[in-house]
């Protein structure tokens, strides 16, 4: 809302009338507030075609609502606004843009997956001791560790975790502000420290430098 309009509203809502007859006439507050009368009256004069423009707006933020929950919320302005001309409706862009902004209708922003792990062309291979067969009868015999990453206010953090393939649970953790060989080093020493390993217990990775490499001294 302009400054003019807000001025326009409130000469509007003092003056007098038959549901204000204690109002003021539409000269005073024009002269008080500094307002030309005329420009006054060519606000009154455009108020249907503002009343019919905020209902088509409010129709078509009906319209903007619906096809975004039936995206579950993961359409943005780009795709609404796509989606409102094959409906028929001339809106550009830029309008589809602002009534989501200003409506906070906001689609969901998929984040490009980071490969943290790379595979160690030099690193001999190992053999793959789960054979894709990630169950266990027993606590303590086979395990899986990854690594992921986490946004912070102070940037990238990386989590290098150890799963109990029987339990389903995390036994051995570290975080760090990289993901070197040290990061993982941590985590399995998390888990070993605990005393629920078992001889010959199995930890299976991808073939990531981090888990193929020897930890800094």
């Amino acid at each position: 809302m302009t400054a003019r309009t807000a001025v326009c509203d409130f000469i509007d809502a003092e003056k007098a009338g038959p549901d204000n007859p204690g109002g003021y006439s539409v000269a005073r507050p024009c002269r008080v507030l500094g307002l030309n009368r005329s420009t006054y009256y060519a606000w009154l004069a455009s108020r249907p075609a503002a009343v019919a423009r905020e209902a088509a707006e409010d129709a078509l933020v009906g319209e903007i609502r619906e096809i975004h929950a039936g995206s579950r919320g993961a359409h943005g302005a780009p795709r609404v606004h796509a989606a409102l001309k094959r409906r028929g409706h001339t809106i550009n862009r830029k309008k589809a843009e602002r009534i989501m902004r200003e409506r906070d209708i906001r689609g969901i922003t998929r984040r490009r997956r980071r490969h943290l792990t790379v595979q160690d062309s030099k690193a001999a291979p190992a053999p793959d001791l789960v054979g894709r067969d990630f169950t266990a009868k027993e606590p303590g015999t086979k395990l899986v560790g990854d690594i992921t990453y986490l946004a912070t206010v102070e940037g990238w953090w990386y989590l290098a975790t150890v799963i109990d393939l029987a339990r389903r649970e995390v036994i051995g953790y570290a975080m760090a502000d990289h993901h070197r060989a040290e990061l993982v080093t941590d985590a399995l020493r998390m888990a070993a420290g605990r005393g629920s390993l078992q001889a010959g217990c199995i930890m299976h990775s991808d073939r990531g430098s981090e888990y193929t490499t020897r930890p800094s001294p």
